[in-house]
């Protein structure tokens, strides 16, 4: 009994702080699973962020430690293991969904992840690609379990001690916030991260991934407003150019100025500030009543009463289009408008998110399913409320299930009849399905409507690019074997054929129909093929694949038979797909209430990726590496590179409030 005594007046009364081993065991599982994912994930390893990511580990660690101290032994065990497994479970699915989406999943995402589980054998393949990564995160799991737990000290804390390691707590979280504070408030900065956008990938890197969902969680929760800090600014008609009032009055000796049309709309701001219900949506009047309009042009109109058919391809790229392999895209390509600088850059939600952009001429809200979300509001520049108010018959369609991404909500909001697999549309169930079928089974729904819109949403094109695992792939394996890729870009190629195909019968049921020279087809990707492994794109590609810009360039397919082929050498990006479609079928729209430009204006181009890198008339903005690289002979001023990235700030919040606040319907209901 003496001897029990004693062992408990030690466990008491040890010295201070006895138990630190445990507390220096759950910092090492911590900041070695951020090292791990920070490995995988991050272009630049070695930055500030790291040092970020260790202080918000160390809070962490010692708030972990803290609860499990609460108990001991048995208690304290299942504790530190169950917080072990639960973090390993946090990385290793953040890093699998990054292999496969090429971003992190929000807690938004998180709670309709029953739509990713269709994918299941994709993630699986991904899975045993990345075993040897996911067995090193949950190592310390399984060494605690295994190894450590019964030699960690069961050490009973006094009050004191718990008060220090409290202090610990605080301690390193407000060196983070404080180095965070006087560094850095560049776009993608840590502060610009935790204080005033949302962007997953830039916060992973500068705070960590346990500190980025932290954050994640709570905006969820309690709401979040991006902060906008740049004065609005009225931007100046340009010199010798009449401003978007009309013409300017010439003087007696001058020749007469021939009027200027804009594409805007009757929208009477100042009436609209006056009685607007919120200080949010006052701003945006004002924001939006200073924006210059796009011109009209020689093009405008240039398909008026044309039939339309938009699609939005899966995994589209510049690489599938081939004039051997795939004919029919390359007749499109070079026989209609052929776009040599054109970019289709990656957005949170992958799929969803660029299917948004080229059917919305709107950026993504970072977070959330923009799209779906889309559903709720007022979207009269989508194309089929848009085409309907001339008389269109307006049809959508999807050769996958009808509720993926909540397409079911989103579309018939945009103004299409919607048909998916599961209500209405009846394809073979193969993994992907196939585009040809898919025309087969619709074209006959609208090739005899005296006008016509019809959109597409493709799959055919969906990785994983293998020919076990797809469908499309094997089914066109025969026609790729002789090409000079490896085995994953012959796969790619295989999807694309069946794409092809697909384009190669709707011409020909629009020849039969005799509306061929009546079409104008425009064929966009949702993102680059980022099933393909970096070396699998280089090996399409011939060379080592630039990852900032070049990645994302692409194809955009603008065609109508019998039209005069051109080339388009200006910088254009999915973001002007809409805008510039509704300017040559000659469309009534508001180019000041689009984030994209109308292709064929003078208004100067401006390529935005999601991490707020730009291309533009006078040179590009690599925002990973803070270097704006002008083009040859043109000489930029001091503050060009702040502004661009100033007005991109500014396209990025107005554009998620458009969102948020179903503006449309305020301006123009």
């Amino acid at each position: 009994m003496m001897r029990r005594k004693k062992r408990l007046a030690h466990a008491s009364h040890g010295s201070t702080l006895e138990g630190l081993d445990l507390l220096v065991y759950i910092l090492f599982s911590v900041f070695y699973m951020e090292l791990i994912l920070r490995f995988n994930t991050s272009e630049k390893f070695i930055s500030i962020g790291l040092l970020y990511s260790l202080l918000f580990s160390l809070s962490l660690s010692a708030g972990v430690y803290l609860i499990a101290t609460l108990f001991r032994d048995k208690a304290r065990n299942f504790i530190t293991s169950f917080a072990l497994i639960a973090l390993g479970l946090l990385f290793s699915s953040q890093l699998i969904y990054f292999k496969f989406f090429k971003t992190f999943y929000t807690v938004y995402s998180a709670g309709n992840g029953a739509t990713v589980m269709e994918f299941m054998n994709d993630i699986v393949n991904q899975v045993v690609r990345n075993i040897p990564w996911l067995i090193a995160i949950f190592l310390p799991a399984v060494a605690y379990a295994v190894f450590f737990r019964t030699k960690i000290s069961s050490y009973r804390m006094s009050g004191v001690e718990r008060a220090l390691i409290a202090v610990l707590i605080l301690i390193p979280h407000v060196l983070a916030l404080g180095g965070i504070y006087i560094g850095d408030k560049e776009q993608n900065s840590a502060y610009d991260v935790y204080f005033k956008t949302n962007y997953p990938i830039a916060s992973v890197d500068n705070l960590g991934l346990f500190t980025t969902m932290r954050l994640d969680l709570k905006r969820t929760i309690f709401g979040f407003d991006p902060v906008i800090d740049v004065p609005i600014v009225e931007v100046p008609a340009k010199e010798n150019e009449p401003g978007p009032t009309g013409p300017t009055t010439p003087t007696p000796t001058e020749e007469p100025v021939k009027p200027v049309e804009y594409n805007v709309m009757d929208i009477n701001f100042d009436e609209l500030i006056a009685g607007a219900g919120s200080d949010t949506v006052k701003k945006m009047h004002q924001y939006f009543s200073t924006l210059e309009p796009t011109a009209k042009n020689d093009y405008t109109g240039m398909f008026e009463g044309y039939n339309l058919i938009l699609i939005t391809a899966e995994g589209f790229s510049k690489y599938a289009v081939d004039k051997d392999v795939t004919p029919t895209l390359y007749k499109m390509q070079t026989e209609g408008f052929n776009f040599t600088n054109f970019y289709n850059p990656i957005w949170g939600v992958s799929t969803s998110d660029g299917e948004y952009v080229a059917t919305t001429s709107l950026i993504p809200k970072s977070g959330v399913w923009s799209y779906y979300k889309s559903g709720s509001i007022y979207m009269p520049f989508g194309m089929g409320n848009m085409m309907s108010q001339y008389g269109y018959s307006t049809r959508a369609y999807h050769n996958h299930t009808y509720t993926y991404y909540k397409r079911n909500i989103s579309h018939p909001n945009m103004g299409y009849d919607y048909k998916g697999v599961g209500n209405g549309l009846d394809v073979r169930k193969t993994w992907p399905e196939s585009d040809i079928e898919m025309m087969e089974k619709t074209v006959d729904d609208f090739i005899n409507d005296e006008k016509f819109h019809t959109y597409y949403m493709t799959v055919s094109g969906h990785m994983m690019y293998t020919f076990d695992g797809n469908f499309i792939a094997a089914k066109n394996k025969s026609l790729v074997e002789n090409l000079p890729y490896n085995s994953s870009g012959k796969a790619y190629m295989a999807t694309q054929i069946e794409l092809d195909r697909a384009m190669e019968y709707l011409l020909e049921r629009l020849e039969e129909a005799g509306v061929a020279d009546k079409t104008l087809i425009a064929i966009s990707a949702d993102h680059y093929p980022y099933g393909l492994e970096e070396k699998d794109l280089n090996n399409l590609a011939g060379h080592t694949v630039e990852k900032n810009f070049e990645l994302y360039e692409s194809s955009f397919i603008l065609y109508a038979k019998g039209m005069k082929p051109e080339t388009i050498d200006r910088p254009v990006s999915s973001l002007d797909i809409i805008p510039t479609i509704n300017n040559l079928m000659g469309n009534e729209y508001d180019s000041r209430l689009l984030m994209g430009i109308d292709a064929f204006s003078d208004t100067p181009p401006l390529v935005i990726f999601s991490n707020r890198s730009f291309i533009s008339d006078k040179g590009r903005y690599n925002s990973t590496t803070k270097v704006f690289t002008p083009n040859d002979g043109v000489t930029v001023e001091e503050d060009y590179r702040k502004n661009i990235s100033a007005l991109i700030d500014r396209k990025f919040t107005y554009s998620a409030l458009i969102l948020d606040t179903d503006y449309y319907a305020k301006v123009l209901k």
